[in-house]
């Protein structure tokens, strides 16, 4: 018994001893990791501050952008945070191939692998964020300047409907499967497109009744002879797209020219 105890406290010694020179090579680098990592990202936040690096931002618009996606602090804090935590992740990988944890370092490992994925999801959103904003804007401009009421919602519609493919593309670029988002745009899409035709359909109906009308007015009527319909007598001035013009003692009175369907016109 007491030679076993010898030979296994033995061999923990041996262990040990074998181990410590990778023990201290881990803590040598992860002490240098901190003071790297703080060093450059001390100097990094600097250098964008007398660069005014923020205020390059807000005049490109990338700012706005980053505020609507939840960024809320200004880009002079948040790169140089990142800045810090991949180089402490780069020296950590180094670290676990000293140790030789190669879990860790083949975890970390992958995570670089797919950065670049996370980077080109984030652009997307900025520029599709940027861009919906920019043709939101001239849309509602150009909207306004048509009289047209509802440009406003227009324009916010243009500008989601942008930001939204730019989202779908962003998770394309995550490796993210979007056949369920798709199969679900594409029903909101279909019902909605189903309830404005539907809707502008039976809005519409009179209207499209009464230039139907005012087709064959035109080839049975004659311009400037008395007309009697519907209770209405006068001169007929014109025949509009939807309304005949009737002049009767110098007053004018439109009718609709759906009446002539519906009503006995005496000429």
């Amino acid at each position: 018994m007491q030679e076993k105890l010898i030979q296994a406290f033995g061999g923990l010694l041996d262990s040990t001893v074998a181990a410590a020179p990778k023990v201290v090579v881990g803590i040598l680098l992860a002490v240098l990791a901190f003071v790297v990592a703080k060093v450059v990202e001390t100097l990094l936040r600097r250098s964008l501050t007398r660069m005014h690096f923020d205020d390059l931002m807000t005049k490109a618009g990338i700012g706005d952008a980053l505020k609507r996606l939840g960024v809320r602090q200004p880009l002079s804090g948040v790169l140089p945070r990142l800045v810090y935590f991949l180089i402490l992740l780069v020296l950590a990988r180094t670290a676990g191939d000293a140790l030789g944890l190669d879990a860790i370092s083949g975890a970390i490992g992958a995570f670089f692998a797919y950065l670049p994925n996370v980077f080109a999801a984030l652009i997307l959103l900025l520029l599709g964020s940027a861009m919906g904003q920019f043709v939101g804007e001239a849309v509602r401009n150009s909207a306004e300047s048509a009289g047209i009421d509802f440009a406003p919602a227009l324009g916010k519609l243009i500008s989601g409907a942008i930001l939204f493919v730019c989202a779908m593309m962003a998770i394309g670029q995550l490796k993210i499967d979007t056949e369920i988002v798709r199969v679900v745009t594409t029903l909101v899409l279909g019902g909605a497109a189903l309830a404005f035709g539907l809707s502008f359909g039976l809005g519409t109906r009179d209207i499209i009744r009464n230039i139907t009308a005012g087709f064959y007015a035109r080839k049975v009527l004659s311009m400037g002879k008395p007309l009697e319909i519907a209770g209405q007598r006068g001169t007929l001035r014109a025949i509009t797209a939807t309304h005949l013009v009737l002049e009767h003692e110098g007053q004018e009175t439109s009718v609709a020219n759906a009446t002539l369907l519906d009503h006995v016109a005496k000429q």
